[in-house]
C-alpha cells in the first residue's frame, strides 16, 4: 500500500467536480498527487512536530 502524507494548502486549487480546496485545509495525498502542487507552491508538507503539537492540544481539551 502506498504511503500518504499530510499536506497543508497554501493557495487554493480545484480538487475536482467543481470543488476547490481552501487555505489551511489539510489533505492526505500520495507523493505523485502532491508533486506538481508542491512545486507550484500550493502545498506545504506538514511536519511531524506540527502534528504532535496538534495531537497534544486535542488531548488537553
Amino acid at each position: 500500500m502506498a504511503n500518504r502524507q499530510t499536506y497543508t494548502v497554501l493557495v487554493p486549487f480545484p480538487t475536482g467536480r467543481g470543488h476547490w480546496s481552501s487555505v489551511g485545509q489539510e489533505l492526505d495525498l500520495l507523493d505523485v498527487e502532491a508533486s506538481a502542487l508542491h512545486s507550484a507552491g500550493r502545498l506545504q508538507l506538514k511536519t511531524t512536530s506540527t502534528q504532535a503539537k496538534k495531537a497534544a492540544a486535542k488531548k488537553a481539551d
